[in-house]
């Protein structure tokens, strides 16, 4: 077993874990739907969240050529998926008791730390880079995680509605392209 290997399967751990948050977030309001009122931007941005999943879990197989693994390098590849659960965590409700279940109102209320751990998760991203390689993301990688980091800083500090309903669609066709620009392939 090489080292990339071993290593990886906590990262797998990890982000199964993130993924199985957000199915099971899906699950409750399933299971709840007539006590749940539904708000498209929080399930959007659920949906997406599992696309960074996958997406982040292709990117990682790339790691498989790294062999000179540190712990600090290691750590910042685990501390990426660590922030990526935590934004699992908050995009939908944990529970789903006998109340009335506003999504609307979890997303208003995790909105700011949601999106702070967006722009955490894509810092970490791109120290990732610098640790794992010396330098900074390839220019195109590094323009699309800037443009990311934009939009998640925009709707970290705004409560307006039209602001948080236009940017879970603009990130959405952004990473999109990004995946197909950059991703299409395993590498």
């Amino acid at each position: 077993m090489d080292e990339f290997s071993y290593l990886s399967v906590l990262l797998s751990i990890i982000l199964g874990l993130g993924i199985t948050q957000i199915l099971k977030g899906f699950r409750g309001i399933l299971q709840s739907r007539k006590r749940v009122k539904l708000y498209w931007p929080a399930l959007a941005w659920a949906g997406l969240l599992l696309l960074i999943y996958v997406q982040t879990w292709w990117a990682m197989f790339g790691l498989r050529f790294h062999h000179d693994w540190s712990f600090g390098a290691f750590a910042i590849v685990l501390l990426q998926t660590i922030v990526l659960y935590m934004m699992a965590g908050l995009v939908l409700p944990d529970f789903f008791g006998e109340d009335i279940i506003d999504l609307r109102v979890n997303y208003y209320a995790h909105h700011s730390w949601f999106f702070a751990l967006a722009i955490l998760v894509l810092c970490v991203s791109i120290g990732k880079e610098v640790v794992l390689t010396g330098a900074l993301p390839e220019r195109r990688n590094l323009a699309f995680h800037v443009a990311f980091i934009a939009t998640a800083a925009i709707a970290a500090i705004t409560g307006r509605e039209w602001c948080h309903k236009a940017t879970v669609l603009v990130t959405t066709g952004l990473f999109c392209f990004y995946i197909a620009f950059l991703f299409s392939h395993l590498q």
